[in-house]
């Protein structure tokens, strides 16, 4: 049996490789029966920007490059936060024209630092989460939390932990791997969540965490396969900062779902992209059906677009948080880069 995520699509964005109408020899784009309202780039190449886990089905990457007719280059340097900063840096001399995996942590940053190039599909399909990055489109989705090896627990007669409260006491003592806030995107996000729960007092429970020996590994690769003990690891510590998916591929797992951040992965035009009508239709592609499809199995993540068939291992190991932990874009905006001093001062 497979399950679901109920809605309906709609528009043709997810439906095409192009944006809806028509390109003229410009580069404009003409809506059905209209005038050309806008002059986009074009090129025969296109350079998509993503981050290290980028890795969607050869087959679909092929079949873009084919009916697009364009000659495709993917560049990956780095984790989101480091791939936002090489944007950053390189803002008069574009990496690319397209750029995918943006996250909600970074997409402010993102944005107020100029490098993208407004653009959302017309006909925006019904998506699974409330989103309000400007410029930018949502691709996929997801829940960062704790992951627990059970079966350490089982063999050590020690139960679950099921909160953040519970990662401080001393029974958990040197069990736990976080990643860094200032270098990983999933570490910024459980920053976020101990922040969400803990308010004023967040620096105090990440002084408990150090106390009570957490390590911080500087990202989740290293986390997750050299430090923890489950999964495909042989590391010395049962629990680490993952993702709600990461157990439908590694049943031994579990994550504790009172600890998760909502984690939302978007794809936008880079701002002086020497291809914006390639890029566009870049972003459409990452909202068909197909590549939407790929999603749980390639990438880990939650189609955005409701109504997309599931692997039904979802079903039974890979449960969204009912009640993520939250923190609003406003307050994101206005402390992240205050929050990371504060963090790396408060664990260095």
């Amino acid at each position: 049996m497979r399950f679901t995520l109920k809605a309906t699509l709609a528009g043709c964005a997810v439906l095409a490789l192009a944006a809806c109408g028509t390109p003229t020899d410009s580069g404009a784009t003409t809506p059905a029966g209209g005038e050309a309202t806008e002059s986009l780039t074009s090129s025969s190449t296109l350079t998509v920007v993503t981050h290290g886990s980028f890795e969607l089905p050869e087959e679909l990457t092929d079949k873009f490059a084919e009916e697009s007719g364009l000659d495709v280059t993917y560049v990956q340097p780095g984790d989101a936060g480091a791939m936002v900063n090489q944007l950053i840096l390189t803002k008069d001399s574009p990496l690319g024209d397209v750029v995918y995996g943006i996250d909600n942590t970074y997409a402010s940053r993102a944005w107020d630092s100029g490098i993208l190039s407004e653009y959302q599909p017309e006909g925006l399909p019904a998506t699974s989460v409330q989103f309000d990055a400007e410029g930018l489109t949502p691709i996929d989705f997801g829940d960062v939390c704790v992951n627990a090896d059970t079966e350490w627990f089982e063999q050590h007669d020690l139960p679950v932990p099921t909160t953040l409260d519970d990662l401080v006491k001393p029974e958990y003592k040197d069990l736990l791997v976080v990643t860094d806030p200032s270098a990983s995107s999933p570490g910024l996000s459980f920053l976020f969540a101990t922040i969400g729960a803990k308010g004023d007092d967040w620096l105090e429970y990440w002084g408990q965490l150090k106390d009570n020996g957490a390590k911080v590994a500087a990202g989740w690769t290293e986390a997750y396969y050299t430090d923890f003990s489950g999964a495909d690891g042989e590391g010395p510590y049962p629990l680490v900062v993952s993702y709600a998916s990461s157990p439908a591929y590694a049943p031994t797992t579990e994550a504790l779902l009172g600890t998760c951040f909502r984690q939302i992965e978007y794809a936008g035009v880079i701002d002086g992209a020497q291809n914006e009508e390639g890029a566009r239709a870049f972003i459409d592609f990452m909202l068909s059906p197909e590549v939407q499809a790929a999603f749980p199995e390639s990438m880990y993540m939650y189609p955005v677009v409701t109504d997309t068939e599931l692997p039904e291992e979802w079903a039974a190991n890979a449960p969204l948080a009912t009640n993520p932990i939250e923190v609003s874009s406003e307050d994101i905006d206005a402390n992240r880069e205050q929050w990371i001093r504060d963090w790396t001062e408060a664990m260095g």
